[in-house]
């Protein structure tokens, strides 16, 4: 097994999310998890979508 990449972590947590140190030693994992996890690609609307978005904000 691969020992934790605590160096990767912590430049994530303090230099991209702007954490300070005590946030990120007080992170629980599952927050830890949840911060490094990618986010979720949103995607194109489909066309039923779309179509109710062009109805509700007219030009």
């Amino acid at each position: 097994m691969a020992p934790f990449p605590w160096g990767g972590v912590m430049r994530f947590c303090l230099a991209y999310l702007r954490w300070s140190p005590q946030t990120m030693w007080q992170a629980t994992p599952r927050e830890l998890a949840a911060a490094l996890a990618p986010a979720p690609k949103a995607g194109a609307p489909d066309r039923e979508r779309l179509a109710a978005l062009l109805r509700r904000y007219p030009d």
